[in-house]
């Protein structure tokens, strides 16, 4: 199905949105106020993932089996051995034994590790020792050599074919490579030449250079290598033979993703456009209301029922409900209706909402086991759409799917709200950051309605304060949008949530 890429680089913050026929299927959003405060990168909506950082062992703990490396953030980075086990030095080292910690790190040793989970809650950042750069079309690993494929490439034929292609590859490239590095070719591949995979590996080459060139000289900690901006890795990651344009409502973001393209991927160049109006890039398909029921528990099915999604500390669940739809031909053709509309949408909320660890569905019971797989291969194939790695176990006696999705960020709900004991029951507020950055869009929207007009924002003192502690960067990015003249008001008559936007 053809598929769009709507990319809202707005003052404050940068929201990606996949859309296919009219449908949000992926959603991205990377704060971009308030990076400049030290050890606090990576909070807020700003994520590390990808980066490549010299890092100090502080604690070597061999009844986890970890160690804690201090990254240069709040919180000391965690290293399980399974991602250390390419630092053992072992004679006879068989790669079905797993090294213990000691023999991988020592305490007090400086060791280049690579974030690959974002601090989530109280815990730190998921390290590994297995540093890797991801291309268009391959990733390569430093430390491993060899070719290996993405697991979302099946079939032994192509799979043979593309480890023939990507051993060409490295024949081909000879020095132009980074010596002794291996590949993991990407799903991008598949439609690929030699001479395209050679060319993504030199690009690559030309990336890892520098942090080893670096590491030399670097002070610990010290933060080597960032992966790229949210524009350039959403076209590096997203964008695929099927993606029909790319709309971005920024001109400067337009032309750095240009460039990108030029770089890169220069058949994507001819599908970017920037998109100046009229109304909000957002409005095209109204994603700004459906973004703002994501936080929201209850999701409406086509058929009247709905699924409801609840997150505590050990788990997510998920409850189907039928509602008022009842078929006229019996209870199991309304379980099945139900559940299946549950199945294709549970795929996509947890993709939307960002959703990971340990998930429950309580499906509507079935008794047709023919039903049950129906539904099963409904789930599977909503599932598999995301790039995030995902597992499902068989449906219980009781009508329960255990789905578990790795945790690389924090989901949705816990960037924009926060725990709350006085808001009506629901348990949880939005953020005042998150309010202020709702502020930011307003005042968007209000500069190119009313341009040149002074625009002044009324809000609780707690969001103005906010806005006042960035408002050198909110006025300074709100200018570039054409917001040139703003003025802040605290005022103690509106509750966190609520703001008003004028014109004078």
């Amino acid at each position: 199905m053809p598929k769009e890429v709507l990319i809202n680089a707005g003052a404050g913050e940068i929201r990606v949105a996949l859309v296919e026929d009219g449908t949000l299927q992926e959603l991205m959003l990377e704060r971009t106020l308030g990076l400049e405060d030290g050890p606090s990168r990576g909070r807020g909506g700003h994520s590390l993932v990808g980066n490549i950082i010299l890092g100090r062992v502080q604690r070597v703990l061999p009844g986890m089996q970890a160690a804690f490396v201090d990254v240069g953030l709040d919180r000391a980075g965690f290293l399980g051995a399974r991602e250390a086990r390419c630092l053992a030095d072992l004679p006879g080292f068989e790669e079905e034994r797993a090294p213990k910690i000691g023999e991988c790190v020592r305490e007090g040793e400086e060791i280049l590790v690579q974030v690959v989970k974002d601090p989530i809650g109280d815990k730190g950042a998921r390290l590994s020792a297995n540093v890797t750069i991801p291309g268009r079309l391959a990733v390569l690993v430093p430390n491993q050599p060899g070719i290996a494929l993405s697991r979302r490439i099946e079939g032994a034929e192509e799979r043979a074919r593309l480890l023939a292609l990507g051993e060409a590859m490295i024949a081909h490239g000879g020095a132009r490579l980074v010596t002794g590095a291996g590949y993991i070719l990407r799903t991008a591949a598949t439609t690929a030449t030699v001479n395209d995979l050679l060319e993504d590996a030199e690009r690559l080459a030309e990336m890892w250079r520098p942090v080893m060139a670096k590491r030399k000289t670097a002070s610990v900690p010290s933060t080597l290598y960032h992966d790229l901006d949210p524009v350039e890795r959403t076209l590096r990651d997203l964008v695929r033979d099927d993606t029909v344009r790319i709309l971005i409502d920024d001109a400067g973001a337009a032309e750095a993703a240009r460039a990108y393209c030029r770089r890169a991927m220069p058949q994507a160049e001819s599908r970017i456009e920037h998109f100046n109006g009229p109304g909000q890039l957002f409005d095209l398909y109204d994603l700004e209301d459906e973004i703002a029921r994501l936080t929201e528990p209850r999701v409406p099915l086509p058929s009247g029922g709905w699924i409801t999604i609840e997150a505590t500390e050990a788990l997510t669940a998920i409850d189907v409900n039928s509602g008022s739809y009842t078929a006229a031909t019996g209870l199991e053709e309304t379980s099945v209706r139900v559940n299946l509309e549950a199945a294709d949408e549970i795929g996509r909320q947890i993709r939307l909402r960002g959703i990971g660890g340990l998930i429950v569905v309580d499906f509507i019971h079935l008794a047709e086991p023919a039903h049950i797989e129906q539904v099963l291969g409904v789930l599977s194939a909503s599932i598999s759409r995301d790039h995030t790695p995902t597992q499902i176990l068989p449906m219980s006696e009781f009508g329960l799917v255990e789905i578990t999705r790795k945790r690389v960020r924090e989901p949705l709900f816990k960037l924009v709200s926060e725990c709350c004991r006085s808001c009506t029951g629901r348990g949880r507020k939005r953020k005042a950051e998150s309010v202020a950055l709702d502020v930011v869009r307003q005042a968007e929207r209000a500069a190119a309605s009313a341009p040149g007009r002074t625009i002044t924002v009324r809000a609780a003192p707690e969001v103005a304060a906010w806005l006042e502690d960035h408002g050198e960067e909110v006025r300074r990015a709100l200018a570039r949008r054409g917001a040139t003249r703003l003025r802040f008001e605290p005022s103690a008559s509106y509750a966190r949530e609520g703001f008003d936007v004028s014109t004078s």
